[in-house]
């Protein structure tokens, strides 16, 4: 029988020698904007820079990097297109890329920044600015030819994707949008726009699968996390959301063939000042969408308009849905340790669909007050059951 008692100093070096081997084996390299010709005066466009950038490190066999240094980087639209030569390209953002100041340069484009098709791309810091204000302002006023305006950042079609320490402001429209997207992680992002800001969505989610947020802050003029159709295996986890409209599954229902959402968990987020807490929306109108596996736990509400929401006569105006009830079918949802303060006197609202009421809806632990005093509770085709203490009372 052998012996493979071998000292310790040959196991390091065997050790020493693997670890040279692994590393010379694989080279990566940096790409500096700069070297491409961007200017960090936020003056001169480097659109092009950042293109030269990503298609060279796109093109690398070898993991690669890219780099944008202290400064402002005017960008104009931008697509940055997948299917690489390598499966990891890290972007490191110390500097703050910005839109043009003229919001119709990209107002009529639906996204600033928009990567598709990308697999393994990872992206640390940075400033992200959609000078959005003019925009905002247009669409306030009434004017009836403001731009629809352009999400800051798209991922479209894409997976492994990884966002951190990022800053997104004054977005035109939506910050962030993951689109058809797989594996995504993003973690100490912050977000902010004014809340009078119209469509300024902080993270949509759609189409997409085993996504996770975390850490985050977020303080914008809707939605602060949204959830659309065909989304599944979604975690989202320390959350600070406000001013804003919550975080919202929904709406959902518009189109009559539309996949559901399932696998939804949001924990640990406290709501400040905000229209919704957790809220669940559909419009009310045909469609086989469902909603089935939602787990809200341990949030904090601060003075919050509608704590506990399920709304399924969504339709704005009246149009397009005139007697229609809502074909979306909402089970499984479950709201534990939900704690706080409302700002109206109804604090939990189940609105459920008349032709397919809501089920298995499950209150645990539960108590938001109005005025320090006991809030309401009220429902309409909902069905479930309340587990320890709960108040407002269910009205199930």
């Amino acid at each position: 029988m052998s012996n493979n008692n071998y000292p310790l100093p040959f196991l390091f070096l065997i050790i020493t020698l693997s670890c040279s081997f692994n590393f010379s084996t694989v080279t990566s390299s940096t790409y500096n904007v700069i070297q491409f010709g961007a200017k960090p005066d936020g003056i001169t466009d480097s659109t092009k820079a950042f293109l030269n950038a990503w298609t060279k490190a796109c093109s690398s066999p070898y993991p690669a990097a890219i780099y944008v240094p202290q400064g402002k980087f005017l960008l104009g639209t931008v697509t940055f297109n997948g299917n690489c030569a390598n499966k990891a390209i890290s972007i490191t953002i110390d500097g703050t890329l910005i839109a043009s100041s003229n919001y119709r340069v990209a107002g009529k484009a639906s996204n600033w920044l928009s990567f598709q098709n990308v697999d393994g791309v990872s992206s640390r810091g940075g400033v992200l600015d959609g000078q959005g204000t003019a925009l905002w302002n247009c669409k306030n006023s009434n004017t009836r030819n403001c731009p629809t305006g352009a999400t800051t950042l798209e991922f479209f079609n894409s997976k492994n994707i990884m966002i951190s320490g990022l800053t997104s402001i004054n977005s035109q429209m939506f910050h962030i949008v993951f689109y058809g997207c797989q594996y995504v992680k993003t973690q100490g992002v912050k977000i902010v726009a004014a809340g009078n800001s119209p469509n300024t969505d902080g993270i949509h989610v759609q189409m997409s699968s085993h996504v996770t947020i975390v850490n985050s802050k977020i303080q914008t003029g809707d939605d602060c996390i949204s959830i659309g159709p065909g989304t599944n295996n979604l975690w989202i986890e320390k959350i600070e959301c406000g001013p804003g409209h919550g975080i919202s599954i929904g709406s959902l229902g518009w189109e009559l063939n539309e996949p559901g959402v399932q696998n939804v968990t949001v924990k640990t987020v406290t709501f400040t000042g905000t229209q919704n807490g957790v809220r669940i929306k559909s419009w009310g109108r045909a469609s086989n969408g469902f909603v089935r596996n939602v787990f809200f736990q341990d949030a904090i509400m601060v003075n919050v308009q509608n704590p506990i929401v399920i709304d399924q006569n969504y339709c704005p105006n009246n149009k397009n849905c005139p007697g229609q009830a809502s074909g979306v079918k909402i089970s499984d949802v479950t709201y534990q340790d939900i704690h706080g303060t409302s700002a109206t006197q109804v604090a939990v609202k189940f609105d459920c669909s008349s032709k397919y009421p809501c089920s298995g809806i499950k209150l645990e632990d539960v108590k938001l007050t109005y005025k320090n005093q006991v809030a309401e509770a009220s429902c309409n085709h909902a069905g479930g059951a309340a587990l320890g203490l709960v108040l407002p009372e269910s009205c199930f």
